[in-house]
């Protein structure tokens, strides 16, 4: 049986439509069974539904608190039994009775060489540096931003010639290759985490 996943979005879902693409050969060993959004009407729940996939959203407005939210997103999530819950472009922090209950099983990506440059302006602060090469990470989410023990990396070389702009589209395309890639290889091989070291063959 394939792997079962259900990715979170906020925005476009450029690397939703990477994984749907993917899933649709049976020897990437694993489904798409449901995306999750904090809002509505958004062109990653319109691919979803484009694929026939299952949606629903749970807004942070809606709740009192961010636990409940959380606890909320939680359940909405683990209705589907996933295998594994990517954030893909999911703009919010996930909680504690989040990560409990889906404990190593959820991942994320980030535009930088973790642990260089976390949080939300990667591709910026890199540039800013100096630094000649950047890249993306693949990560398994922990209660940190960005400090999650890392799956994947990927290599972006920085030109003289880039902004801002035009560094995050290139890191963003081979992020999106590299998300495609692991996240198969976790679906078909397993992961196994020992003192942060990230080895796929656990199954």
């Amino acid at each position: 049986m394939p792997s079962r996943l259900v990715v979170l979005v906020s925005g476009d879902g450029t690397n939703l439509q990477a994984l749907i693409d993917a899933a649709g050969d049976a020897a990437y060993g694993a489904e798409v069974v449901a995306v999750g959004a904090d809002r509505e009407g958004i062109e990653g729940l319109a691919r979803a539904e484009r694929a026939g996939i299952a949606t629903f959203v749970r807004k942070v407005g809606d709740y009192g608190t961010r636990a409940d939210w959380d606890a909320a997103l939680t359940e909405a999530v683990a209705e589907h039994r996933p295998d594994v819950v990517v954030l893909a472009g999911f703009m919010k922090l996930v909680g504690a009775s989040f990560l409990e209950r889906f404990e190593g099983r959820v991942v994320n990506t980030h535009p930088a060489l973790c642990p260089s440059f976390p949080g939300t302006s990667g591709p910026a602060d890199a540039l800013a540096y100096g630094v000649k090469v950047t890249g993306a990470t693949l990560f398994v989410v922990d209660a940190g931003v960005d400090t999650g023990a890392i799956i994947a990396q990927t290599t972006v070389p920085v030109e003289d010639a880039d902004d801002v702009e035009s560094l995050h589209a290139r890191i963003k395309t081979a992020e999106r290759a590299m998300l495609v890639e692991s996240v198969g290889r976790m679906a078909r091989e397993g992961i196994s985490v020992e003192n942060r070291r990230v080895r796929f063959g656990a199954r």
